[in-house]
């Protein structure tokens, strides 16, 4: 009898933890004041307060700092003490909420058909319900740049908040920017080589074809939309009004040298606010970076540098030297389900010459400067949200790295992840300790 009690638990527990994930809903609004007290507080800005308190109410910051007075009445308070309280950290680049299974084709919803299409958005195929979403929570990372790929334009990207029961609820920054993913300005080697593979072809020319139709696009389009009237409506036009009028940014893909320049040749000619995202080459051209004023969105640190005379860690040395040149960057990982290694990624960075405070800022701070949401979030600072993240240890550290609690716009976020669940089922199932 008591056999078949422990059993009939056993399936009980493993059954829970399977359905765990689809019974963890988005939190609701905040209400009422929570403060969190005796933490050591890391505003993001390279601000650090030792023995700090922070407040927020109706999802909005109200008081951080040393000595802040806590109301008597009506109010949640939190002591953290020993623990570190950071601001939520940004993915700045990522397919998040497109894709689910790589391998299968029907869970696939980042890219369309044609070379330009700057009228798709992603917002609207961003899949809330995803199982991968739940997974960045964990590492602290609150809210996601969610960009369209395929072809040269792909379309409009958005910020989402990582808590949402719809596109709608998520939306914290809608078609914030086009993308443009220039083709590769590097000569490539027939792999079929002999004279039955045909001609030669010189994939530089046709790159830079295909950079020429993007620059004759943006130009008719920036004619289009200065005119008054129309008497058609162009869909691919009018998606890129935003470039023109600067409530839109250009975020080009781009690695090499040669590519850069083409790239700050965009921000040059059409007087657009350009993003530089992949910048493998960056800190080749800080000079050229700075005089126009572009920033960088370093993608995937942990590689290996492109070009085979490249040190074998200037992936790592890169962020250093921007920050150095006084360029404006943040550090991005490509992918979805690989954004949960962000912050390792900042703490890569901050043992290759950056301090921790500042390797901080490039997954906080300057991710929303980059994206154009400073104004709201990314440093812990009085009438910002309250995307808040608790961790027993350096966030920043694989080791140390654990997160406690976690805020979105106020409201407590559930750190529960299949991660989790299926750590607790093995676990119960090898009877470890």
């Amino acid at each position: 009898m008591q056999k078949t009690f422990i059993y009939i638990l056993g399936l009980s527990l493993c059954s829970t933890a399977l359905r765990a994930q689809e019974t963890v809903y988005p939190a609701k609004p905040q209400q009422g004041l929570v403060f969190l007290k005796n933490a050591t507080i890391h505003v993001g800005n390279g601000q650090v307060i030792q023995n700090g308190t922070i407040g927020f109410n109706n999802g909005k910051i109200m008081a951080v700092g040393a000595n802040v007075a806590i109301p008597a009445d009506d109010v949640k308070v939190f002591d953290v003490n020993g623990q570190h309280v950071y601001p939520g950290l940004i993915a700045p680049e990522s397919n998040l909420g497109l894709t689910e299974v790589e391998s299968v084709r029907a869970t696939n919803d980042y890219e369309e058909v044609g070379e330009i299409n700057p009228s798709v958005r992603s917002i609207v195929s961003y899949n809330t319900d995803s199982k991968v979403i739940a997974t960045l929570r964990t590492n602290g990372i609150l809210l996601a740049h969610v960009v369209p790929q395929g072809g040269l334009v792909t379309g409009s990207s958005s910020v989402v908040q990582l808590d949402a029961w719809n596109w709608e609820d998520a939306a914290y920054k809608t078609d914030n920017g086009i993308h443009f993913f220039m083709p590769r300005l590097m000569p490539r080697a027939n792999p079929f080589g002999g004279a039955a593979a045909g001609p030669a072809t010189d994939a530089v020319k046709e790159a830079m074809e295909k950079v020429a139709s993007v620059k004759s696009f943006l130009r008719a389009a920036q004619a289009y939309n200065t005119a008054a009237q129309h008497a058609e409506v162009n869909l691919k036009y009018a998606a890129v009004k935003g470039l023109f009028d600067k409530s839109q940014k250009l975020f080009i893909h781009a690695d090499l040298v040669k590519e850069l320049i083409v790239a700050a040749d965009f921000a040059k000619e059409l007087d657009i606010d350009v993003v530089i995202v992949g910048g493998t080459d960056a800190w080749m051209i800080t000079d050229v970076l700075k005089k126009y004023n572009i920033p960088v969105i370093l993608s995937q640190p942990h590689s290996l540098p492109v070009m085979a005379d490249d040190d074998v860690d200037q992936p790592y040395k890169t962020p250093a030297q921007l920050q150095k040149a006084g360029v404006l960057f943040c550090i991005s990982n490509e992918g979805f389900w690989q954004q949960r290694n962000l912050p390792f990624n900042a703490g890569t960075a901050g043992a290759y010459g950056m301090t921790k405070e500042e390797a901080l800022s490039s997954v906080t701070l300057n991710a929303a400067k980059i994206l154009g949401i400073d104004d709201k979030t990314g440093s812990l600072e009085v009438g910002k949200d309250a995307n808040i993240v608790v961790s027993t240890g350096d966030i920043l550290d694989m080791k140390s790295s654990v997160i406690t609690r976690a805020y979105i716009q106020g409201r407590e976020v559930s750190l529960e992840d299949k991660h989790k669940q299926l750590y607790e089922r093995y676990k119960y199932k090898y009877d470890l300790k």
